[in-house]
């Protein structure tokens, strides 16, 4: 279901995602996004390391807006998406969910911003980077 623009990412739920009550706690659904978004990028061959020692540019979140919809709970297997709304400037918009089967658990919308590493100022993102997405529009 991975694409240019969407992609997908399973996560198991471990004891240590839960809280006392074996549900998922809240801060580790904003976890289980980045890794999507994390995974993603590495599908796209862009490695975060190299982009900030080769390049100087880092992406930070600078917005999310998280609807929590449904709990997850322990040994639950969940897919997440990333689906890539937007890329304009120095920020990559980011519509997010995640999803127990048919039944939607997470709605999130994400703006990542692109930052110069060393001064930590917004950054045009290089057209480069998403060349595979861009081309896809």
């Amino acid at each position: 279901m991975s694409s240019a623009s969407t992609y997908t990412h399973r996560v198991s739920v471990y004891w240590e995602d839960t809280d006392a009550g074996g549900v998922v706690y809240y801060a580790n659904y904003l976890k289980f996004l980045e890794r999507c978004r994390t995974e993603w990028l590495r599908a796209l061959g862009v490695d975060q390391q190299h982009l900030r020692k080769d390049r100087q540019l880092q992406f930070v979140v600078a917005n999310i807006a998280v609807d929590f919809l449904r709990p997850a709970v322990l040994h639950d297997e969940v897919l997440v998406t990333a689906e890539l709304a937007r890329l304009a400037g120095a920020t990559i918009h980011f519509k997010q969910t995640i999803l127990r089967g048919d039944e939607q658990l997470i709605d999130a919308t994400v703006r990542v911003a692109c930052l110069d590493s060393g001064t930590l100022k917004p950054r045009a993102i290089p057209k480069d980077l998403f060349t595979e997405w861009r081309n896809a529009q």
